[in-house]
């Protein structure tokens, strides 16, 4: 496994950790990662910091997961499931990874760590996100210019 994909990896069960238990604390976080496991200090330091970063942004994660899947809001959802859409959103709209590449991390997550359906679900929620970031990130179109405003100015030059 990819040092970034264990990164993911653990932030998620940290995010699942933090939201079934409300602990914030870093210490009792770090002490909950199983270093016999994931023995690299540096991918344990730095999946708390993205678990935590994602956590900040969890109500916003939340209120999007909402309006685009209004069927299946936040408390509805799975535990990993919620754990999981709330950092990619945290990657997707953070601009830490490319979203494509948020999008199939979070995926593969689903297919490891979640029910059958899930991997679906979570992959239809992100294309979504993406779709309005991506329309977000598009400037404005220029309000329609009549043809007799462009006449007026131009013989007012």
């Amino acid at each position: 496994m990819s040092k970034r994909r264990n990164i993911r990896r653990l932030a998620m069960q940290l995010l699942y950790q933090i939201d079934v238990t409300g602990e914030l604390d870093r210490e009792i976080i770090m002490e909950s990662i199983d270093a016999e496991h994931d023995p690299a200090a540096d991918v344990r330091e730095q999946a708390a910091d993205l678990a935590l970063h994602a956590w900040v942004t969890h109500g916003t994660a939340d209120e999007v997961v909402g309006d685009i899947a209004p069927d299946w809001p936040t408390h509805r959802q799975p535990p990993v499931d919620r754990a999981i859409l709330r950092l990619a959103h945290h990657e997707m709209t953070s601009g830490r990874c490319p979203v494509k590449v948020a999008i199939n991390e979070a995926v593969e997550l689903a297919k490891q760590y979640c029910g059958e359906n899930s991997p679906t679900f979570i992959n239809g929620v992100l294309d979504k996100l993406a779709k309005r970031l991506n329309t977000a990130a598009q400037p404005a179109p220029a309000p329609p210019v009549s043809e007799q405003a462009w006449l007026d100015d131009a013989v007012k030059e």
